[in-house]
C-alpha cells in the first residue's frame, strides 16, 4: 500500500531527473463532441501531456524512486537492475541504470514493438526477448534476478515504482491550482493509477480506462481481487498486463477509483484524432483514455474539471497519415 507520503518522498527524491510535463487546456469540441453548449455548462479539459517525458512515457517516474530507494539504502548491486516489461517499463529502467551508473537488463516478449525494443538497445540495456505475453517476460526476468542477484525492477507492481509514478499527480494538483475534480488514465498493470491515486486522495478522483479486452481493473474491482485476465487487441503491448498489481487493487478500493471500458475501435480513431487535431503522435494504450471522453464511456458532468493524462509516445507514427 502507499500514501500522499510516499508520493511526495518520490518528489523529493527524483527532483531534478525526471521533467515537470506541460498540462494543455482544450476547449470543448473534438475532444467532448457531445458536451453542452451553453456558456458554463462544459467540462474543463486538460491534457496532461506525460509523453513528453524521458524515454517517452511517465515510467521514468517510478524507475528513478525505485533504483535511487535502493541505492539509497545499500540494496542496489553492482549486478544492476533486471526489468521485464512489454517496452516502456524497460525503456524507464534502462534509463535510469544508466544515469546512476549500472548494468540493465530487460525482458520483454517477443511481441514488442520494434521501436521498443530498439530505444532499450540505444540506452545500453541487454534485450532479452522471450515468450508472447508480459508474464512469461516477468517470469524470466525474476529468475534472473535471482540467479544475478541484481534489483528487481517490476512495471507497475512495486511500492516506489507506484509512488514515483504518482509525482504526475502532484504536479496535475499543482499545476491546476488544486482545481482538478477527475484525472482520467490508461490501466493496465496498474502503477500509474495506484500513484495518482494516492497523490490525490481526497482532493480528486482517479479513473482507469482500458480496452475491452484488456479489462485488469474492471474484473478486480468486479471480483473484489485481483485475477487474472485474457489480454489482447492494438493496445496490449502497452496495456498487456495480465492482472492488476497488488497495489493498484488496494489503492483503488481505498480511493474510490473508478473504471471505464472502452472498444479497440474507439482508441484507434481516438488516437487519429491527437494526431489530427494536435499533431501528438501517441501510443494506442495512451489514446484509450481520450477514447473514453470521444464515446461517452465516461461523461464528466456540467463544469466538471478533468485531466486527461497522455502517459506515452513510444509508436510508430507511420500510419497516422492515413
Amino acid at each position: 500500500m502507499i500514501f500522499r507520503s510516499d508520493v511526495e518522498a518520490a518528489a523529493e527524491r527524483i527532483a531534478g531527473r525526471v521533467r515537470r510535463t506541460p498540462l494543455l487546456a482544450v476547449a470543448p469540441g473534438p475532444l467532448l463532441p457531445g458536451s453542452p453548449g451553453a456558456p458554463g455548462e462544459a467540462a474543463r479539459t486538460w491534457l496532461k501531456l506525460e509523453l513528453t517525458q524521458h524515454t517517452g512515457s511517465f515510467k521514468a517516474r517510478g524507475a528513478f524512486n525505485h533504483i535511487l530507494a535502493a541505492r539509497e539504502a545499500g540494496r542496489l548491486p553492482p549486478a544492476g537492475v533486471v526489468a521485464a516489461s512489454g517496452g516502456n517499463a524497460g525503456l524507464a529502467f534502462a534509463h535510469a541504470a544508466a544515469r546512476v551508473g549500472v548494468p540493465a537488463e530487460v525482458f520483454v516478449p517477443e511481441t514488442a514493438p520494434p521501436v521498443k525494443v530498439a530505444g532499450l538497445r540505444a540506452l545500453g540495456a541487454r534485450v532479452v526477448q522471450v515468450g508472447t505475453r508480459y508474464a512469461e517476460a516477468q517470469e524470466a526476468a525474476a529468475k534472473r534476478a535471482a540467479d544475478t542477484g541484481a534489483l528487481t525492477c517490476h512495471a507497475y507492481d512495486q511500492p516506489a515504482v507506484c509512488a514515483g509514478q504518482g509525482t504526475l499527480g502532484l504536479e496535475i494538483a499543482e499545476q491546476t491550482g488544486g482545481e482538478v475534480d477527475t484525472v482520467l488514465l490508461a490501466v493496465g498493470g496498474g502503477g500509474l493509477m495506484a500513484g495518482v491515486a494516492a497523490a490525490l486522495e481526497g482532493r480528486a478522483r482517479v479513473v482507469g480506462v482500458e480496452p475491452e479486452n484488456c479489462p485488469t481493473l474492471d474484473r478486480a474491482l468486479a471480483t473484489g481481487e485481483p485475477v487474472d485476465v485474457a489480454v489482447s487487441g492494438v493496445a496490449a503491448d502497452s496495456l498487456g498486463a495480465t492482472r492488476l498489481g497488488d497495489i493498484a487493487h488496494g489503492v483503488a478500493a481505498r480511493t474510490g477509483a473508478g473504471s471505464v471500458l472502452v472498444t479497440d475501435a474507439a482508441i484507434v480513431e481516438a488516437r487519429r484524432l491527437l494526431w489530427r487535431e494536435y499533431r501528438l503522435a501517441v501510443e494506442h494504450g495512451t489514446a484509450a483514455a481520450v477514447a473514453a471522453l470521444r464515446t461517452g464511456a465516461y461523461r464528466p458532468a456540467s463544469g466538471e474539471r478533468v485531466v486527461v493524462v497522455l502517459c506515452g509516445a513510444n509508436t510508430d507514427p507511420s500510419d497516422l497519415a492515413s
